[in-house]
């Protein structure tokens, strides 16, 4: 065949044949070490514990975030903590990423596998383990979310109240440290978390608190418990979290109060905790977003600024929360007050506000929506606010806002148009230029959501370097081979 060929054309031929067979022979000991790997996944976890099936993929590829889908190519479903510990060996010995996945109602792309490999999906280890009444702790698995939690502890007497709207995994809601409307009166996920199951990238399973414990508060070591909360499944996969629990209040009591300006809601709400109140909910919606609920959720509130309150405690404690609450919110034009007292009208009252999502997108049918979710200190909300909306009018966006204004927080859920490349830029443009706000406002990128993919540049301008290097050794020593969820929270490096 090379025969007719000069000297040099004989060579070049022969090298190509040659990259032929190495290119075959590379496929062919790739495919065999894919089905080896596939193998062991289902000795460990059995042959319905392990999908290569596209729609699976896919599923497990994207959380409710505007980034794309980036399935991995693989799914387990490992059942009990010893399973996700052996995967996590194969995974480590083969040097193939690991990506924990809990309902997929993240909000920063957590859970896409930018570098392929395998979507860890916990759903199936669901067991409440333990509830000491007494002491109001719970441990959960990570297949438990916020509201089967809560319907299992219905005739204790105890709740667990961090609600971040959607019915989230407690795991999850630990590995991004979620908070919510609840926050302002019993914290976040950071402080109500007591103890830490976590699996390693090598498969070690270590206890952050130490195993079984479960102290109100600790002074032993360093915190591992808080570098794990938050960390995104970049440092180890959560397959077990000890929870504060809360005694459900006697008396609970929920309020709507209409505002002539921003400027009026935000300072009744600073001013109400100002004044010590212990308010358990104090919620912001601008005109366009009461607006988008009313329609959504067929209320008929007030197209005004906009607070939703909660007071939660005894019935004497709370004829004292609201009579102070109403004289601030009076005292800056505030309407009376509209009750929701019994629970099936509080119940539809807090709904309509985590449905605040649904009612943003169905301002523009067909459109998707991006929430940002930046945090600033109290006395600078007012600010910046004001500021924001006057952007999202000049630069002519959809943007209505929501916040949790009692800790300093707040959303503006853009609803943006996928087929329109200038308005995705504009869009862009305008959530760093908001981010930037709260960060010279002495205030941070993200509150609740997470960095996860598209705030990593924003960390690194929040931190400053010499912090971001010390999260980067922390990441190498924990994951050498970066396998944990690669390319989140910090920005991308070699494999």
């Amino acid at each position: 065949m090379l025969l007719g060929l000069t000297p040099s054309r004989r060579l070049l031929s022969h090298r190509r044949y040659l990259l032929q067979c190495r290119s075959i022979t590379s496929e062919s000991t790739a495919r065999a070490s894919l089905d080896s790997v596939l193998s062991t996944f289902r000795s460990i976890c059995g042959e319905d514990g392990v999908s290569l099936g596209e729609a699976v993929r896919q599923q497990h590829g994207k959380d409710e975030s505007v980034h794309r889908c980036c399935p991995p190519d693989v799914v387990v479903f490992p059942r009990c903590v010893e399973e996700v510990s052996a995967l996590a060996k194969v995974c480590n010995n083969h040097r193939l990423p690991i990506i924990p996945f809990g309902t997929g109602t993240g909000l920063e792309g957590g859970v896409s596998a930018v570098s392929g490999g395998v979507c860890f999906s916990l759903r199936n280890m669901d067991q409440v383990l333990d509830v000491h009444q007494e002491d109001f702790d719970v441990t959960v698995e990570p297949g438990v979310t916020r509201k089967a939690l809560n319907a299992y502890l219905r005739d204790t007497g105890l709740w667990f109240p961090v609600d971040p709207g959607a019915d989230a995994s407690l795991c999850g809601m630990a590995a991004t440290s979620a908070s919510g409307t609840n926050a302002v009166r019993y914290g976040t996920m950071r402080e109500n978390v007591l103890n830490l199951e976590v699996v390693l990238a090598d498969g070690n399973i270590i206890h952050t608190a130490g195993k079984g414990r479960r102290p109100r508060k600790t002074s032993a070591g360093y915190n591992l418990t808080n570098l794990f909360v938050g960390s995104e499944g970049t440092l180890g996969i959560i397959t077990k979290t000890t929870l504060r629990l809360y005694g459900i209040p006697e008396a609970v009591v929920s309020a709507v109060c209409s505002f002539p300006s921003v400027q009026a809601a935000v300072d009744s709400t600073v001013q109400i905790l100002q004044a010590g109140v212990p308010i358990a909910r104090i919620e912001f919606l601008d005109d366009v977003m009461i607006d988008a609920c009313n329609r959504f959720s067929s209320l008929s509130y007030p197209v005004t600024p906009t607070l939703f309150l909660e007071f939660h405690g005894s019935e004497q404690s709370l004829e004292e929360q609201v009579l102070i609450a109403e004289d601030i919110t009076q005292s800056n034009g505030g309407s009376d007050f509209q009750w929701a007292r019994d629970a099936e009208t509080r119940g539809r009252l807090w709904k309509a506000r985590h449905d605040a999502w649904y009612a943003a997108l169905a301002l523009r049918p067909g459109c998707k929506a991006y929430s940002t979710d930046v945090c600033v200190p109290l006395s600078r909300l007012p600010q910046i606010i004001v500021e924001t909306k006057e952007d999202l009018i000049e630069n002519r966006l959809t943007g209505p806002i929501a916040g949790h204004v009692g800790d300093g927080n707040f959303h503006c859920l853009m609803v943006v148009d996928p087929s329109d490349p200038e308005e995705q830029r504009e869009v862009h443009l305008f959530t760093e230029r908001l981010a930037r706000r709260a960060l010279a406002m002495d205030g941070t990128c993200t509150g609740e959501h997470g960095v996860g993919l598209g705030k990593r540049a924003l960390l690194c301008e929040e931190m400053g370097p010499m912090a971001v290097q010390v999260m980067q050794r922390l990441k190498d020593t924990l994951d050498p081979k970066n396998l944990m969820n690669p390319g989140k929270v910090l920005q991308p490096r070699e494999l």
